[in-house]
């Protein structure tokens, strides 16, 4: 005789299986979701008490399909707002659900031949840092280093963007580091639209596994890719924007500063945004002897 579940452990894994149904996983730890039950499981979860129904927030989504002309200075695909998939009430998943999560979409990516770029990478570059991460970092696409490694942001825009973290208070262990492509595009040039759109839909599973507080978008790129739309840097930058029920600060990439030094006051300035969102404050230099 099969052995009932009780209301508060049913109502868990009913909100388990939504969780990983919105993020489009249907085997987790390697064992099929069966739909149908899922559905019988909610049907009895919504019978056994009020459903609470969240106002689900619309968020300018990255999608593959109606790919406009170019635009103003490099060409980029408008896209219609979607719904974004509804916020998990219960507690936050464990680091090791988390971990598990990340890797089936690893899984899913496979060794990509979704778009050109993967004809001249040497490896994917799928992400790097702590799943479990209040503060994400999303940039371009990877570099010769990178490529080489297959870890985001190890050359040297990685080691000013450790810097830049270290100024912040934390390690490059407590952040999480991702790019809007997996592959190096030719002669790190920027992503085409096609690339890029291909690429994102797994860059958008990661945000929503690791739902960090604060992401931080390096370069215009990945605020484009992010925000759904193409905006001149100095309008995106110096303010907070809302993202999926996180906060979406963005900055230069740590590339463009290695050209322009100059404009390592206006980063800071942008990462103490984020900082005063996070409540941390900057380390204390060491007192010299």
């Amino acid at each position: 005789m099969a052995r009932q579940l009780d209301s508060v452990t049913r109502d868990a894994l009913v909100e388990r299986v939504r969780f990983y149904r919105d993020l489009g996983l249907t085997e987790f730890y390697r064992r099929p979701v069966d739909l149908a039950t899922e559905a019988a499981m909610e049907t009895a979860a919504e019978e056994s008490e009020p459903a609470t129904i969240a106002a689900e927030q619309t968020t300018p989504v990255i999608t593959t399909a109606e790919t406009a002309s170019t635009l103003e200075e490099q060409a980029i695909a408008p896209r219609k707002p979607i719904s974004a998939p509804p916020l998990v009430t219960t507690a936050a998943l464990a680091a090791a659900d988390k971990t598990a999560a990340l890797q089936l979409i690893r899984d899913d990516l496979g060794d990509c031949t979704r778009c050109a770029l993967h004809k001249g990478r040497n490896k994917i570059v799928f992400a790097d840092g702590d799943p479990n991460a209040r503060l994400m970092f999303v940039g371009e696409g990877p570099g010769a280093d990178e490529d080489a490694q297959g870890l985001p942001f190890v050359g040297r825009a990685g080691q000013l963007l450790n810097n830049m973290i270290a100024a912040m208070g934390l390690k490059r262990e407590q952040v999480y580091i991702a790019n809007v492509v997996k592959c190096r595009p030719p002669g790190n040039r920027t992503p085409e639209p096609d690339e890029a759109n291909t690429c994102s839909p797994f860059l958008f599973r990661q945000i929503d596994v690791v739902r960090p507080q604060v992401l931080v978008a390096l370069g215009a790129t990945a605020a484009t890719y992010l925000l759904g739309h193409r905006q001149p840097l100095a309008g995106l930058r110096g303010r907070v924007h809302a993202f999926r029920g996180m906060q979406l600060i963005v900055t230069y990439h740590p590339a463009f500063l290695l050209r322009d030094p100059r404009q390592k006051k206006e980063a800071w300035a942008d990462l103490q945004i984020a900082m005063k969102e996070l409540g941390l404050k900057a380390p204390k230099p060491a007192s010299s002897s």
